[in-house]
């Protein structure tokens, strides 16, 4: 049972996903009615509470990126599984990020919020992740060479 670092950068992914239910990616003024705006933050969230608007196939990504970087943690068994879906939350937090950069096209005007690195975060850790379940691998391996 090798757990070691990617235990740790695989639980920063899922908090940081996590976060981003709460915290915005983007904020900026979109129009209400014919000649209104209205400044609203860009969040995992679907629906317009509080000023917060999103998409349901960011929520859904982001709840698949959180229950599949948890339900990973619990994978140290199987190595080469737990390498091949750490590949794919990777691709699936890159979605996350194009769903993200897609859904600022509704804002007539804004910014970033610093609380994005939280959506830009993820694929680093997952990345990091990655390594050491590679790292693991190779040594479990140079290990049953010498016996």
């Amino acid at each position: 049972m090798l757990q070691r670092k990617q235990t740790v950068w695989t639980l920063l992914a899922a908090i940081c996903a996590a976060l981003t239910f709460n915290y915005s990616f983007y904020h900026g003024n979109v129009v209400v009615g014919q000649y209104g705006h209205e400044l609203r933050y860009l969040t995992a969230w679907p629906h317009y509470v509080n000023g917060a608007s999103g998409s349901l196939l960011i929520t859904i990504v982001t709840l698949v990126l959180i229950v599949g970087a948890v339900w990973n943690i619990f994978n140290y068994k199987n190595r080469t599984r737990q390498f091949w879906i750490t590949i794919g939350l990777i691709v699936l937090s890159l979605l996350n990020i194009f769903l993200y950069w897609r859904a600022m096209g509704d804002f007539q005007e804004g910014g970033m919020s610093l609380s994005a690195a939280f959506v830009l975060l993820v694929p680093v850790f997952l990345v990091l992740a990655a390594r050491g379940i590679r790292k693991d691998e190779k040594l479990v391996k140079s290990a049953d060479r010498l016996r």
